[in-house]
């Protein structure tokens, strides 16, 4: 089996839930967020159950679930609560498995321990979510570049919002890394608009095998 596929982003709020629903759908694979920070009545685990139609994925509780939106070593000191990054483990299911983590790579769990660092102790593979914005194209490469200095396989980038296409093609040309998916600002997303991303990414048979 491929090995499981963490959804990272440069920024927060930049789409990586919804980039989560369609691998989601499309590799019918199982979803796992491990920390949640903030709205705890509409976590990102109930979204992507909500947008996911095939009958075979799960949706994996998650670990740590905290109250304010706030870095995950903020939001847990918050609570009197310290993360041990060693209880954070992978289900138990033969599934594929889709993670998504909080915020950026450099995003701290603890005072040691990084987003990043919870990528390599769990042996992924991951997809970057990339947006346009002023200073998108200096937030991308870094995070390209550091997920290559920590030997972390990067299987493409998936862009959200307003198509910028040179921003873009600067991008792929100087990573060499490959474009996965475009998600456009939709009025809404729903099952059939996670359908309509998931087809366009099976035809990317690469990342299916």
């Amino acid at each position: 089996m491929k090995n499981d596929i963490f959804i990272t982003g440069i920024d927060t709020n930049i789409g990586k839930t919804i980039t989560a629903a369609i691998f989601t759908e499309a590799l019918k694979a199982d979803y796992f967020k491990p920390v949640q920070s903030g709205n705890l009545k509409n976590t990102d685990r109930m979204t992507v159950e909500k947008l996911v139609s095939n009958s075979k994925s799960i949706f994996h509780n998650e670990i740590y679930k905290f109250k304010e939106p706030l870095s995950p070593h903020a939001a847990a000191k918050k609570e009197n609560i310290i993360i041990d990054p060693s209880k954070i483990l992978r289900p138990a299911s033969k599934n594929r498995l889709i993670i998504e983590g909080a915020g950026g790579l450099l995003v701290p769990l603890t005072s040691n321990h990084l987003m990043i660092d919870l990528i390599k102790d769990l042996q992924c593979d991951t997809v970057i979510v990339s947006k346009n914005y002023l200073g998108s194209i200096n937030h991308t490469l870094l995070t390209i570049e550091i997920l290559k200095s920590k030997k972390i396989p990067v299987l493409g980038i998936v862009f959200s919002g307003k198509p910028n296409e040179d921003s873009e093609n600067f991008i792929l040309r100087y990573t060499n890394c490959k474009k996965l998916l475009h998600i456009h600002q939709e009025t809404i997303f729903n099952k059939n608009i996670i359908i309509k991303y998931a087809q366009k990414l099976k035809k990317n048979k690469e990342l299916l095998k």
